[in-house]
C-alpha cells in the first residue's frame, strides 16, 4: 500500500513538474515575442521620424543625396507587411545610415544651428536609445529563453512542446568597428 502511494506521490509530481516547465517555456517564448514587437515599435516611431529629418537636412544637404536616398529605400522596406526579422535587420542598416548622416550633418553650421532639426535630432537620439534598450532587453530574453529549451531537464519537455532555439540580434560588423575620430574632423 505504501509503494503505490509513493508512485502515486511521484507520478503527482512528475506531472507537476511537466505542466509547470511547459507554462515556464510558453511564458519565456511569449517574453521574447513582446520583445521582438518592442523592437517593431519603434523602429516604426523611429521611421515616422525620419521624413521629417531628411526633409530638414534636404534643404540644405543637396550633394549628400546618397545617404537620403539609401534611408529612403531602407525605410520603405520597413513596411507593417514586412516580417519582424527583416525589420530587425533592415533597421540595424538604418541605424548605420543615420549615424552617417549626423557626421555628414557637421559640415552644415545653418543646420545645425536650426530649431527644428534640433528638435527632430534629439527625438530621433531618443528613439535610438530605446532601441538600444529593447534590443538588449529581446537578447536578455532571448538567452533566457534558448538556455531553457537546451538545458535538462526542460529540454526535455521543450522538445516534446516543439519549441525551437529564437536568434539573437547581431551588430553587423560595419557598425562593430572603431570609429577613426580624426577623419570625423576632415572636411
Amino acid at each position: 500500500m505504501v509503494i503505490i502511494y509513493v508512485t502515486a506521490g511521484v507520478a503527482v509530481l512528475l506531472v507537476l513538474w511537466y505542466v509547470w516547465t511547459a507554462n515556464d517555456l510558453i511564458a519565456k517564448r511569449n517574453r521574447v515575442k513582446q520583445c521582438r514587437s518592442g523592437i517593431c515599435v519603434v523602429l516604426k516611431q523611429r521611421n515616422d521620424l525620419i521624413p521629417n529629418l531628411v526633409a530638414a537636412v534636404k534643404s540644405y544637404m543637396g550633394h549628400e543625396s546618397e545617404v537620403l536616398v539609401r534611408i529612403a529605400e531602407l525605410r520603405s522596406r520597413l513596411s507593417p507587411s514586412a516580417s519582424e526579422g527583416e525589420q530587425i535587420r533592415a533597421g540595424g542598416e538604418l541605424s548605420g545610415l543615420l549615424s552617417r548622416l549626423n557626421v555628414s550633418v557637421e559640415a552644415y553650421p545653418e543646420l545645425k544651428a536650426d530649431a527644428q532639426f534640433h528638435r527632430l535630432q534629439a527625438n530621433l537620439e531618443e528613439v535610438e536609445l530605446q532601441l538600444q534598450a529593447i534590443r538588449r532587453t529581446y537578447n536578455a530574453a532571448v538567452t533566457d529563453y534558448n538556455n531553457a529549451i537546451e538545458m535538462f531537464p526542460s529540454c526535455v519537455v521543450a522538445r516534446r512542446r516543439h519549441h525551437s532555439a529564437e536568434e539573437l540580434i547581431e551588430i553587423p560588423e560595419q557598425e562593430q568597428r572603431n570609429v577613426n575620430v580624426a577623419d570625423l574632423f576632415k572636411k
